[in-house]
C-alpha cells in the first residue's frame, strides 16, 4: 500500500558542504505498437511531470535526499510521491551540480532510471501534477532543466550501449528488449 502523504519539511534533508542533496528518477517503459509492415516493435517512452508552480514546464520527479534512506529510496519514493509509478530503480546515471532559481544556491541531483512496473490511479500529489507519457524528443522539449535533460541523454546513451552489447552477444530476449538507436532519437 502506498502512502498517500507526501513527506513535507527540511528537518532530514542531507546536504553536501552546504548543498543541499536531491535525488529523482526517469521514469521509463517500452510501448509496443504495430507499424504498418506487420512487425512488431516497441517504442521508448519516458513519463514527466508538471512542476508545482505553474507555467514552469515539465520535468523528472525529485526531491530531497533524508538521512533516514538510501538514495534509491528516496529516489523512489519521490517519484511515487510526484509521479505515481512504480518500478525497479536502476544504477545511478550521474551526478549534476544546479543552481536553484527560488533560492539562489547550488543543489547536487542524482538521477536514476526507473523502470516503470505499476501505474497507480492515486498518489499524493496527483491532485496537484499532470503527468504525462513522451517520447524522448518530446520530454527533451518539454523539460526546462538543463541537468535533466543531460540525464535523459545518459539514459538513452546508456540503453543505445546496452543493445550493442546484446546484439554482439547475440541475444534476442524479447523480455530484455533494448531500444534501437532510431527509435530513442
Amino acid at each position: 500500500m502506498v502512502s498517500l502523504v507526501s513527506r513535507t519539511g527540511r528537518q532530514f534533508q542531507r546536504y553536501n558542504q552546504g548543498r543541499r542533496l536531491v535525488v529523482g528518477c526517469i521514469p521509463y517503459r517500452y510501448k509496443r505498437s504495430s507499424p504498418l509492415d506487420g512487425n512488431l516493435k516497441r517504442e521508448f517512452e519516458v513519463l514527466v511531470i508538471s512542476a508545482q508552480r505553474k507555467g514552469k514546464g515539465m520535468l523528472f520527479p525529485k526531491g530531497g535526499w533524508e538521512s533516514d534512506e538510501s538514495m534509491e529510496e528516496a529516489a523512489l519514493r519521490e517519484t511515487i510521491e510526484e509521479a505515481g509509478v512504480i518500478g525497479k530503480v536502476e544504477n545511478e546515471l550521474g551526478r549534476w551540480k544546479f543552481e536553484s532559481k527560488s533560492q539562489g544556491t547550488v543543489h547536487e541531483g542524482y538521477m536514476f532510471p526507473l523502470l516503470v512496473k505499476e501505474q497507480l490511479d492515486l498518489w499524493p500529489e496527483k491532485n496537484i501534477r499532470e503527468r504525462r507519457w513522451m517520447t524522448v524528443e518530446e520530454a527533451r522539449k518539454a523539460c526546462k532543466i538543463e541537468w535533466m535533460r543531460k540525464a535523459l541523454d545518459a539514459l538513452v546513451q546508456r540503453l543505445v550501449n546496452m543493445q550493442h552489447i546484446e546484439e554482439e552477444m547475440g541475444e534476442d530476449d524479447d523480455d530484455d528488449f533494448l531500444p534501437s538507436p532510431c527509435i530513442l532519437c
